[in-house]
């Protein structure tokens, strides 16, 4: 895949990075990104996917923009207020770099559609903020056998992970959040920066990963401490029993 004078210009500082170049930068060109949840993830995650020069991006969500969620959600304007989140994000990515395909969808995820929504990406990150789309996303992946970079962020914590086949998302929380009863933001609270800073650091795994430049984070839980500023990683182990992954996936 080529890319245009133009595009050598727009992705000049990335594509001097010896990691990178201009193989990584075709392959971010011919990549497909699937982003589910264009809130506080999303909102840092989808610019920052664009800007680098991901070549289509689906983006999935079923909410209206609100005046509450704008301390964390950048990409929209009090004007927004209403309008359809994911068709707002498709035209911030629109404005922002017209060699990117974008494909705004105002679903809700679930286990039934989601397989549909997901096949034919080559990578799918989730910023939602439920356990159930969450867990439905990854169950989609696995059956797919789609990587997920999932992404998430409460009061002062986050955590971002990239899962491939075993382990699998679910194999980290287990199953007991599969209702559609957890806690949010709306009730925990989230602080707007921290959601930027786990955004940001899924699409820089995402770049990394889809580009191939640097070692393979797969497996690797980077846990965020917004209070005391540190951050560290962990490795999931694959639970034999995950009736997403094991030896014996439930179907």
């Amino acid at each position: 895949m080529t890319l245009s004078d133009e595009e050598l210009t727009r992705y000049a500082r990335q594509i001097v990075l010896p990691q990178l170049g201009g193989t990584g930068q075709q392959r971010l060109k011919a990549a497909r990104v699937a982003v589910i949840g264009a809130g506080g993830i999303g909102a840092a995650v989808i610019p920052a996917l664009a800007g680098a020069g991901v070549g289509k991006i689906t983006i999935v969500d079923p909410d209206l923009a609100d005046l509450s969620n704008l301390h964390r959600q950048p990409i929209y304007r009090s004007r927004d207020a209403g309008e359809p989140k994911a068709a707002l994000a498709g035209q911030f990515v629109r404005r922002l770099n017209p060699f990117v395909e974008v494909n705004p969808i105002e679903r809700r995820i679930d286990p039934g559609n989601a397989p549909t929504l997901l096949a034919g990406h080559d990578l799918v990150i989730d910023g939602t903020d439920n356990f159930a789309t969450r867990l439905a996303v990854s169950d989609a992946c696995v059956g797919l056998g789609l990587p997920l970079l999932s992404a998430a962020a409460a009061q002062w914590q986050g955590q971002v992970g990239l899962f491939r086949g075993r382990p699998c998302y679910r194999c980290f929380v287990g199953d007991a959040f599969d209702a559609d009863d957890c806690d949010n933001c709306a009730e925990l609270g989230v602080t707007g920066a921290l959601t930027g800073l786990a955004g940001n650091l899924a699409a820089l795994i995402a770049i990394r990963f889809l580009a191939q430049a640097g070692e393979d984070p797969v497996g690797v839980l980077h846990l965020i401490d917004g209070l005391d500023g540190t951050q560290r990683p962990i490795r999931i182990p694959a639970d034999p029993g995950c009736r997403a992954c094991g030896a014996t996936p439930s179907s």
